[in-house]
């Protein structure tokens, strides 16, 4: 049945592309009966809207979730993040351990960040705490570093105010809300140069939550060597890693397009810092994505034609502790190298694999764990079901201690 699959996209790549047609499937139009949609978020709004949403059959799978943009929209993954973590207090969770200055031991990963306008006054409070400090201003509904500046005074955003001489902050719509984070201004730098790394993560369930980390991530990096000088506050080429603005910049390499393998980028961390430390590194990012996950998973619509491939954007301060900065419904499949391009079409043919195994066809009603034998690049990030099994088994063992409070390379 494989080879007969049908399919439809909104998108016109190549990486896309070029995986259905290699495995044999037939293009329909999105109004035809398809097996599998890749498409846009705009077009799954569509699908799953009240007014014009239809019923999906057991044989029809998407790749996004009907309200993905809980995770995705930088206001909202802020908030939930926080609420999970006022969750996790109230239920007396080790994992929302606290140090003696207030600060998370294990869930401090986003930075300080309050929404604009509603949060307005509260951040003001922050900033004269530290009025010398960098903040990071973002708009909630953009992608692809359109819309973001940084500020280092209180007067910079005062544009924003529809009454100047007030301290009230008012935005004149919806549309024009922003989070603003403290930003990171002790990168840590190779070359002199600052750096994000982009991390694939799939998710085939949240309730119970089934996620996969890709492992061909890669690092993306500024073109012009990083200065927390006021004077550069806006050289984005300098503060900005995403491709998109880069490219534009003179000194952009069109060969290997700023970027890192993620495995170069380990080799490179365990030879300069060493590999006990890089390890915890990429522990405590897998540690991250799954609790941001779980932040989510109560309030997204868990629908079984679903799974989503998020792109994670993550940047590593000079101590070493990363940072989850975002989070991205729709990762770029526009390749800017060859490398890029084989990666990204690895990316699809591996995830296809997970979602509907070779040789078969789209079924819902599986359980969501994909035989070890097509992960691919992939690795089982967690699996909620098997984490329970092993909470239940340390029990029985009389084991004292929480599987929730584990780091994630004790899941696998």
């Amino acid at each position: 049945m494989s080879t007969r699959l049908k399919y439809t996209t909104d998108l016109d790549k190549s990486v896309l592309i070029n995986n259905f047609e290699k495995r044999g499937w037939i293009p329909v139009g999105p109004d035809e009966d398809w097996n599998f949609y890749w498409a846009t978020v705009q077009t799954v709004r569509s699908i799953f809207s009240v007014e014009s949403g239809y019923r999906l059959s057991d044989d029809q799978v998407i790749n996004h979730f009907p309200n993905h943009y809980e995770l995705t929209r930088k206001d909202l993954m802020v908030k939930n993040i926080k609420r999970y973590r006022r969750d996790l207090e109230k239920e007396n969770s080790p994992v929302s351990e606290k140090d003696e200055m207030g600060r998370y031991i294990h869930l401090d990963f986003i930075p300080t960040t309050y929404m604009l306008p509603a949060d307005y006054n509260l951040f003001v409070e922050e900033f004269r705490k530290n009025p010398s400090s960098t903040w990071i201003m973002k708009p909630c509904g953009k992608a692809r570093g359109i819309g973001i500046f940084l500020i280092n005074k209180l007067s910079q955003i005062k544009k924003w105010s529809r009454d100047n001489k007030t301290s009230s902050f008012s935005a004149p719509s919806a549309k024009d809300t922003y989070v603003i984070s403290r930003y990171i201004d002790n990168p840590l730098l190779i070359g002199g140069k600052k750096f994000d790394l982009r991390m694939y993560v799939l998710v085939t369930s949240f309730r119970p939550l089934k996620c996969y980390m890709y492992k061909l991530g890669f690092s993306r990096f500024c073109t012009v060597k990083y200065t927390a000088s006021t004077n550069e506050l806006d050289n984005m080429f300098v503060h900005l890693t995403n491709v998109s603005i880069q490219k534009q910049g003179d000194e952009y390499n069109a060969v290997h397009g700023g970027k890192w393998s993620v495995e170069n980028l380990r080799v490179f961390l365990e030879g300069t810092r060493g590999k006990e430390v890089t390890d915890k590194l990429f522990d405590d990012m897998h540690w991250q994505i799954v609790h941001s996950l779980k932040a989510v998973s109560g309030v997204i619509a868990n629908d079984r034609h679903c799974f989503e491939v998020y792109g994670y954007d993550v940047i590593i301060d000079d101590n070493l502790k990363p940072w989850l900065i975002e989070v991205n419904a729709s990762p770029s499949l526009t390749s800017t190298t060859s490398s890029d391009r084989i990666m990204k079409y690895k990316l699809i043919s591996d995830s296809i694999n997970i979602v509907i195994p070779p040789g078969e066809g789209p079924d819902v009603r599986w359980n969501k764990i994909a035989s070890r034998d097509n992960y691919g690049n992939y690795e089982l990030l967690y699996d909620e079901e098997l984490a329970a099994q092993e909470a239940v088994a340390q029990d029985a063992k009389g084991k004292v201690g929480r599987l929730s409070n584990k780091k994630p390379s004790t899941w696998k």
